[in-house]
């Protein structure tokens, strides 16, 4: 396999989807990738209930010595680097998008906004009727934000991507903390911030309960109704503006063609590597320590201020090593063994969209009370096993439809309401494949 390149396509009055010698590989393994580790994640702390249950019961599921270093181990390399990682592929996506736009003297606005309305409605529809941790929603919202940039110089990007990750959060949460005492006075706003901790603990419960129930219907009411109470949050806007600082990220990287032309930047992702693995171990080294201070219930004592920061620095540091994971993926793309694990993931990373819903769909009976009922029964390990175990199923389903098949099934949704036209689906003899993933 030659080095993955973007070939530019012939000048066309009308939009469609993307060739397959158009595509660049490197991308569609790393977002098969970052999949496998998003459901991980989603596994180890949502759909397994870990983040539902009372403190007490939870640090129970890691007092064994091996969960506890299973599960150190998770916080360490997994926890927030993926969803990082799907985030600036998504940004980068945007930007391979627009050169080629821009290649056939289009404007990507409008396509890219009905994308954007398309995702929208999936990702509304994953979030209130088979499961509350959506991301596609706030993708396709924090997407019409990345509009704005289309045509911002490279320094405007990259400041805003350093306030989105590095200063608006912060201060959003410090003006939430600080605002309050301002106007109400400190024992009124601490009185206030005890109650809004009640009240999501008590969201959370309800949330739990509904999920334990033998009834499906009790579950999709419990969590429209979650959806509902914690949509207002300020750790919204503090999500949001993570999200998009990580999408400019990747809209930077994909101006620079950072991994379009790898030999030509093979500088620069050796600095990655370096300040990524260095900065990366420090940040989720303390973000370790936070775990365990916010488990013991130490995290109180701590001023509200100081553990904004830290967070802040625990948050850079999943920013730092998901760049270390990048960097890792280009510098040994050229080699056979890796390229033979690019083709293994490549076909998931096509079908994203597909699998990142699929996933969903068989957790959600795995866990909840109205199927196997598994939900906050099984330790760190088992969860991760078992996430790890139904990726490796999608990865040889991938392989069989796409054998068949241009899109994946939602992609092939996605892109017909994009476009306003049934795209073909089966692959025809001496025809090229088509079909992206969520970019």
């Amino acid at each position: 396999m030659s080095e993955p390149v973007v070939v530019s396509s012939p000048p066309s009055a009308e939009a469609r989807p993307v060739d397959v010698g158009e595509r660049v590989t490197l991308l569609d393994a790393l977002r098969g990738f970052a999949l496998c580790g998003v459901f991980v994640s989603n596994s180890a702390a949502w759909f397994s209930g870990r983040v539902l249950m009372p403190p007490q019961e939870a640090r129970a599921l890691t007092a064994p010595l091996f969960e506890t270093v299973i599960n150190n181990l998770y916080l360490f390399f997994v926890n927030q680097k993926f969803v990082t990682l799907f985030s600036f592929l998504f940004g980068l996506g945007f930007s391979i998008q627009m050169s080629r736009a821009e290649k056939r003297g289009d404007s990507i606005t409008r396509l890219y906004a009905r994308r954007l309305l398309v995702l929208l409605g999936l990702g509304l529809f994953h979030q209130y009727v088979i499961w509350v941790g959506d991301i596609l929603h706030t993708y396709a919202l924090v997407g019409f934000l990345l509009l704005l940039f289309r045509k911002a110089s490279n320094k405007t990007v990259l400041i805003w991507a350093v306030l989105c990750m590095a200063v608006i959060p912060s201060t959003v949460q410090l003006l939430s903390h600080h605002i309050p005492i301002w106007l109400h006075g400190a024992e009124a706003a601490k009185a206030t911030a005890t109650a809004t901790r009640a009240a999501e603990l008590a969201a959370r419960t309800r949330l739990l309960e509904a999920y334990s129930s033998d009834s499906l219907w009790t579950a999709m009411l419990g969590g429209m109704r979650f959806n509902v109470e914690t949509f207002l949050q300020p750790n919204r806007l503090v999500w949001m503006s993570f999200a998009l600082g990580r999408f400019l990220f990747g809209l930077l990287a994909g101006r620079l063609l950072l991994l379009q032309d790898i030999e030509g930047n093979r500088p620069i992702h050796h600095r990655l590597l370096f300040w990524g693995l260095f900065l990366g171990v420090i940040g989720n080294g303390l973000g370790l320590v936070l775990w365990r201070l916010r488990s013991l219930g130490l995290m109180d004592q701590m001023s509200r201020d100081t553990s904004i920061l830290l967070n802040q620095v625990q948050e850079l540091g999943c920013l730092f090593l998901g760049a270390a994971y990048v960097a890792i993926f280009a510098l040994l793309s050229r080699r056979g063994w890796v390229q033979r694990v690019f083709a293994v993931l490549m076909p998931v990373g096509r079908m994203a969209l597909t699998n990142y819903l699929l996933q969903s769909m068989v957790s959600v009976f795995i866990y909840n009370g109205w199927g196997l009922g598994l939900l906050t029964k099984l330790p760190p390990s088992r969860v991760i096993f078992l996430s790890l175990g139904i990726f490796a199923v999608q990865i040889v389903l991938s392989h069989l439809w796409l054998s068949r098949f241009r899109f994946g099934p939602v992609e092939w949704l996605w892109r017909s309401l994009t476009y306003g036209r049934a795209q073909p689906l089966r692959l025809q003899a001496g025809k090229g494949e088509v079909g992206t993933a969520v970019s």
